[in-house]
């Protein structure tokens, strides 16, 4: 059942880090400089993290298997538009749906996990699906390179529409909400007699400190990872360290899946320990020390940066044990609306910092180009990425006033 969510998980983490890989073309193709390419890309952000709140309120009353399957045939109808787009317009237009449908995906999976799974073993399942749909990530990263190369960008976005389309109508027949509907026990705890309206549910939620200092949090620890990994890390390293697309497609995949590899881990010592604090802490910091060593110091060698870029995305995967700080601190019948919240912050990073960088890149722009792609120098990057370091710097500051739950539903 959650295996399924994972996958439609998965296949939106790739549509998250696919355009990453395919700057040249994009670039080339719509004639677009960084800032509008930035916003390209980040337009799956703006519909991705404006559904988040919606989608955890539908997780919660209409359940997930009709959220996942209606999401997964949008997201199939957005791949196919944006794999036939003639021009900048329908290629954003097809961003925008992907977004927002593959938005519901985590957000499902966290409720269907409430209803399978045991309350200890939330982090570790939101740590596994981080895990999952950074698969996703790493098949955004050289094998879609060796499929573009082969058979061009839009017949490989083509293939992706048909196999969520197919993903869409699985889900639909195999999915089931709680275990009961299958003679199992459930986990789920008791619904209330009635449930409250829908704005009351959303002032209920936030009312809880945790909730909007995660959502706050969230996107300042995810932001670079998603930023660099998603899209400015390749041209990064290919203007600056003088190797392939493929090369440093394998480089910012590799960021990604520490990222992932490790918050199944993080997930489960947390809830051994019985702790959120002090791995959210200990994250929180480690990240923020790696990225400012990694993109602002200049002259790395490149062995020494991919070992600083891989230990700041397992630093980095401590955001997943803020869901279960989230999930947590809210009642415990709105836990698809808190974790909508969370990774609705979660996502803000990417969605701002996405586009922001790509303005201070055009600004600092000297103009060069290369094959009709606009070059930019390390200055440009530095000045760009500096903006991913100050949102770190004040999530150091909320993270004092984050509370420890324990492991328990505090409402």
């Amino acid at each position: 059942m959650w295996g399924l969510g994972a996958v439609f998980y998965l296949i939106g983490f790739y549509q998250r880090v696919a355009p990453a890989v395919i700057t040249h073309e994009l670039m080339s193709e719509f004639t677009l400089g960084a800032a509008a390419l930035g916003n390209l890309a980040a337009l799956y952000y703006y519909s991705y993290v404006a559904m988040q709140i919606p989608a955890g309120l539908l997780a919660d009353r209409w359940g997930p298997r009709r959220v996942l399957t209606a999401g997964a045939a949008i997201a199939a109808a957005g791949t196919l538009l944006f794999a036939l787009a003639p021009g900048y317009a329908g290629a954003g237009l097809g961003r925008l749906l992907i977004g927002g449908s593959v938005g519901v995906a985590f957000v499902s999976m966290l409720k269907l996990a409430g209803h399978w799974f045991a309350p200890p073993r939330v982090a570790m399942i939101a740590g596994l699906a981080l895990a999952c749909g950074v698969l996703g990530a790493v098949s955004a990263g050289v094998p879609l390179r060796l499929l573009v190369d082969a058979f061009g960008w839009r017949n490989v976005m083509r293939f992706a529409a048909a196999l969520t389309g197919l993903l869409a109508v699985v889900i639909w027949l195999a999915v089931r909400d709680d275990p009961a509907e299958r003679g199992y026990a459930s986990y789920a705890p008791t619904p209330p007699a009635r449930q409250a309206p829908i704005l009351k549910s959303i002032v209920h939620t936030l009312a809880a400190r945790n909730v909007w200092l995660v959502f706050l949090i969230s996107g300042a620890v995810s932001g670079p990872a998603l930023t660099f990994g998603g899209l400015w890390g390749v041209p990064f390293l290919v203007t600056h360290y003088a190797i392939s697309t493929s090369q440093a497609s394998i480089i910012t995949s590799m960021v990604l899946v520490c990222w992932a590899v490790t918050g199944p881990f993080v997930g489960a010592l947390s809830d051994r320990l019985r702790r959120r604090k002090p791995l959210y802490v200990s994250g929180a910091v480690l990240a923020s020390a790696g990225w400012c060593a990694a993109l602002l110091l200049p002259g790395l060698p490149l062995p020494l940066l991919i070992v600083l870029l891989g230990l700041t995305g397992c630093a980095s995967s401590a955001v997943m044990v803020g869901f279960a700080i989230a999930k947590e601190s809210a009642p415990a019948a709105l836990a698809g609306t808190a974790g909508g919240i969370a990774n609705m912050g979660n996502m803000l990073g990417g969605m701002i910092m996405q586009p922001a960088v790509g303005w201070i890149l055009d600004q600092r722009w000297s103009g060069t180009f290369a094959n009709d792609v606009r070059i930019y120098d390390y200055g440009a990057y530095r000045a760009g990425f500096s903006l991913m370091l100050v949102w770190l710097a004040a999530a150091l500051v909320l993270l004092v006033f984050v509370r420890e739950t324990h492991c328990r539903q505090t409402q």
